[in-house]
């Protein structure tokens, strides 16, 4: 159907092309064929590149006129299949690959990778030709997931995701229920919902799609639990010290400067300390208050207090214990060969790379400074564990501890009975999730109620509000994971944009690049 003619330059490669003459041709109004010429004109059509080089297509087609005269055209342009389209003057092959840059890599992003690809196009145009393309056609799932996501600053996002397909089937600005049960209503046959413990999106479910199955994710709900454990371990913070093994006994009771550390008097440090503790206790000790200390040295008032409960200015200065490092082993040598008269830390750190020693000789000599003072080395004190990390013990399963922080989290429950019960709670719950089991859910409810612990009781009276999707999230094999799944990919979508992506057009990527995806991966 073409005459074809090729001219090669440096940069473009020209194909000049020719429609013949007398072939029927299909009137884009009607439909019907027609070979009454009415004139010629060339279009100029780009093409992918060639070789390198870019790709320009000077085509020669024809004006007919349409035969039919019930038609509303008079006259029509022929369009040559697959070359052709109707008011566009790139190739289908092009115009597809310029959305497909859109859609991965937006409009700035797109129009450096289509340069590379010597096609040219300013950013706006690919935004726009990625506006231009149409979603695909909206089928209502049958288990829905819902999810929310931070948008910027305080403004957040809704997430509605096909729990079957996995792929995204929408998004919008707002996480009220008006917006969600309004959608629902648009789109019968949501059978299942998987959400978070949101009440918000609970009641737009059961006013938008009130038969609906309500399904609270596994995952949220052991968060949820989680976060209140963090709360009882801080609660019982006192109780923490007890998971650290007992001290080996020593031969004599160590003074206050040698509990200390390496701090003394000879130190500005040590000098400062002692003479702000000196100025408090002159001042309190006379029965003033923390306030008037604070005004007449010109002091915090926390500093005024910290100092006059201290009993002694080592207290003050006393440093929290340092964390284990690769020095730790070589100690004792660094003590022997201190008492056998060696003090170059030069040598001292030779040696030690001999012995296997990896690290810096700087720190060989910051932990000989101690020494040089007359005091003991620094060595490693280990810290009571803090509220996470307690709370990370008890919800962790037994299976997974270590050696060491087992024989911790025993210690820390034979010393406190409320951290005992709370721990005894979460392996039920825990067995729950494992056995895909709710019968036991009343019951451990009445537990959470009755535990003594405002923190457990709380959760309770929440996840009895919402028992039935509890329930249905313990043994239904849904789950909101592919919602977070998704909200990941919005969230890269947004860094690639910058953050200055409209939700028109985030909405329009993250639908449009799943399925994109799931095209080139089927």
């Amino acid at each position: 159907m073409l005459v074809v003619s090729v001219e090669v330059s440096d940069a473009v490669v020209v194909v000049r092309a020719r429609t013949r003459s007398g072939a029927p041709a299909t009137c884009t109004g009607c439909g019907e064929l027609s070979e009454w010429c009415h004139s010629r004109y060339v279009r100029h059509l780009a093409d992918v590149a060639i070789g390198g080089r870019s790709a320009q297509i000077d085509l020669s087609v024809r004006r007919l006129y349409c035969e039919n005269p019930a038609c509303p055209k008079v006259t029509f342009a022929e369009q040559v299949p697959g070359l052709t389209v109707r008011y566009q003057r790139r190739t289908p092959l092009l115009q597809h690959l310029v959305e497909a840059v859109g859609v991965v890599l937006a409009g700035r992003g797109g129009a450096r990778m289509l340069r590379i690809l010597n096609v040219v196009l300013s950013r706006s145009t690919v935004l726009s030709q990625l506006m231009r393309m149409p979603l695909p056609a909206s089928v209502t799932p049958r288990v829905l997931g819902v999810d929310d996501f931070a948008l910027h600053g305080d403004t957040y996002g809704t997430l509605l995701v096909d729990a079957h397909t996995r792929l995204p089937v929408t998004l919008w600005e707002g996480r009220d229920a008006e917006q969600l049960s309004r959608w629902l209503r648009e789109h019968p046959g949501v059978e299942i919902a998987c959400r978070d413990g949101s009440l918000t999106y609970r009641q737009g479910i059961a006013a938008g799609a009130p038969d609906a199955v309500q399904v609270s994710d596994r995952f949220h709900l052991w968060q949820g639990l989680s976060r209140r454990v963090q709360e009882v371990a801080a609660a019982h913070r006192g109780c923490l010290p007890a998971a650290l093994p007992d001290p080996e006994p020593a031969e004599s009771e160590p003074t206050d400067e040698a509990a200390a550390g390496p701090v003394s008097a000879d130190t500005a440090a040590g000098r400062h300390a002692q003479r702000l503790f000196d100025a408090v206790h002159a001042l309190t000790d006379t029965g003033r208050t923390y306030s008037a200390v604070s005004r007449e040295l010109g002091l915090d008032r926390r500093t005024v207090r910290k100092y006059a409960r201290a009993r002694t200015w080592h207290e003050v200065m006393r440093r929290a214990p340092r964390r284990p490092s690769a020095l730790d082993p070589y100690l004792d040598y660094l003590q022997q060969r201190w008492d056998e008269g060696e003090h170059s830390a030069k040598t001292l750190h030779q040696e030690l790379l001999g012995k296997g020693y990896l690290g810096h000789y700087q720190r060989v000599k910051m932990a000989l400074a101690p020494l040089r003072r007359g005091l003991p080395l620094d060595g490693p004190r280990e810290r009571p564990p803090s509220p996470r990390e307690a709370a990370r013990w008890i919800i962790t399963a037994a299976h997974r501890h270590s050696l060491q922080s087992g024989q911790r989290l025993r210690r820390l429950l034979e010393h406190c009975p409320e951290l005992h019960r709370t721990h005894d709670l979460v392996r039920q719950f825990a067995a729950m999730l494992d056995t895909r089991d709710a019968r036991p859910l009343p019951g451990w409810l009445d537990q959470l109620t009755a535990s003594g612990l405002p923190s457990l009781a709380g959760i309770a009276t929440a996840l009895r509000e919402d028992q039935h999707a509890v329930a249905q999230g313990i043994t239904s094999p849904y789950s909101s994971g592919v919602n977070e799944g998704r909200i990941t990919d919005v969230k890269l979508q947004k860094r690639i944009m910058a953050g200055r992506a409209g939700v028109p057009l985030l909405r329009r990527r993250v639908v449009l690049i799943a399925h994109l995806r799931r095209r080139y991966t089927d």
